[in-house]
């Protein structure tokens, strides 16, 4: 047996029982065949964990992004254009003052948000907002400011990316923060949506649909793959994409990106540097009203596949791999934050291969973003215009 085989057929035994594949409905678009066999409709897995979810606070207006703050806590974006503390016992502050204005419109405003990996010592945090521009327009743009010690405003608030040109649309913003451990920060953006944009996201002198690289100061890193070809933006990293809402590396530091599929085609995606993504050529969905995206196929010559697809889709959100002590049997799976059917979708890898997936909360609406507290906890907030910030841990047994 392959190497690979063997180490497939191992994860699989180390796995909780499962059999068939999770249930989710039929395929929007049933003509199309997965490229391998675990692409998509893994089997379902059941750990068995019952959980505990503790609402820490209510009231929030659609929070969009959540970061735990090293003194306890959190910091959390709300998509009108505020940014909160909320603290460990819930009490959520006024809003920070030192936030730029933005474009509060259908699915923009201020977005994701990240604290610098030296932020005990620099107080900075990085977000992400829908920019007004001149005409209505907008962009996504990403933005630096230092956290005051009291914690009520950003100082030295400044932008350190703007998508270019900018758009009519306010769809399909992307929006997604990641710090890639070699001093580089990722930022995701989507093609906003409309036909004659989204063809966008395959010109490499636009930086619509693409994973951009920088330095945390804005600046482009030599070794992007981009750099010095005739016109491309240097700060490209990857293209081809739709809308990419949940982005994360794993523990060997490799990104990930999970992005918006049309009606079917979720994907899961393992980045790589100067690599296609396909959209709008290839799509394991179609559009809207059933007709298919572009010539309707899955697949072209110099185009990446996902490692993994959703049909119907789960209008993915937020990305993270565990890492923590409250759930051992959860080490290195990805989660997942799910808008549409809701909840949070747990996947099991075997190296880039889902060999399993299992859903979770599927009562508690929209997750729109996760993340992991120092003790291991996960935290989700909702999606809502009375959005709520959940802790979730193993429930205690039953005595």
């Amino acid at each position: 047996m392959p190497a690979r085989l063997a180490a497939t057929a191992l994860a699989l035994l180390a796995l909780p029982a499962f059999a068939d594949p999770v249930a989710q409905g039929p395929k929007n678009v049933p003509a199309f065949e997965p490229a391998f066999p675990e692409q998509t409709r893994a089997p379902e897995m059941r750990s068995g964990v019952e959980l505990d979810v503790a609402t820490v606070a209510k009231g929030l207006v659609h929070p969009w992004g959540v970061a735990p703050l090293p003194e306890g806590g959190w910091l959390v974006t709300e998509r009108p254009g505020r940014m909160r503390v909320v603290a460990a016992d819930g009490t959520v502050s006024e809003p920070l003052a030192g936030v730029p204005e933005v474009h509060a419109e259908k699915q923009g405003g201020l977005l994701d948000l990240a604290l610098s990996p030296d932020f005990a010592t620099d107080r900075r945090v990085y977000f992400t907002y829908a920019k007004p521009m001149e005409a209505g327009l907008s962009a996504t743009a990403a933005a630096r400011g230092r956290l005051t010690p009291d914690g009520t405003a950003l100082e030295g608030v400044e932008d350190v990316f703007v998508q270019a040109p900018p758009s009519p649309s306010s769809l399909h913003y992307g929006s997604r923060l990641v710090f890639d451990g070699e001093g580089h920060l990722f930022v995701t953006t989507g093609e906003h949506f409309t036909p004659a944009e989204r063809v966008f996201a395959q010109d490499l002198g636009k930086t619509y649909g693409k994973v951009i690289r920088i330095d945390p100061d804005g600046g482009t890193p030599e070794d992007n793959p981009f750099v010095g070809t005739e016109g491309a933006v240097p700060t490209i990293w990857s293209f081809g994409h739709r809308n990419i809402q949940a982005a994360a590396l794993d523990a060997q530091g490799q990104l990930w990106i999970v992005e918006h599929g049309p009606q079917g085609g979720d994907e899961l995606n393992r980045i790589e540097p100067g690599k296609n993504y396909g959209w709008p050529v290839i799509s394991y969905g179609q559009n809207y009203d059933g007709s298919p995206v572009g010539d309707g196929i899955t697949a072209a010559e110099g185009m990446e596949q996902p490692r993994y697809y959703w049909d119907p889709v789960i209008a993915p959100s937020g990305l993270i791999f565990y890492a923590g002590e409250l759930f051992p049997d959860w080490q290195g799976d990805a989660l997942i934050g799910a808008l549409s059917p809701g909840g949070i979708m747990r996947l099991r890898l075997d190296g880039d291969t889902v060999v399993g997936e299992e859903r979770l909360l599927p009562d508690r609406g929209r997750i729109r973003d996760l993340a992991i507290d120092p003790d291991g906890a996960l935290i989700a907030i909702t999606d809502a215009e009375n959005g709520e910030l959940l802790r979730i841990t193993p429930a205690a047994p039953a005595e």
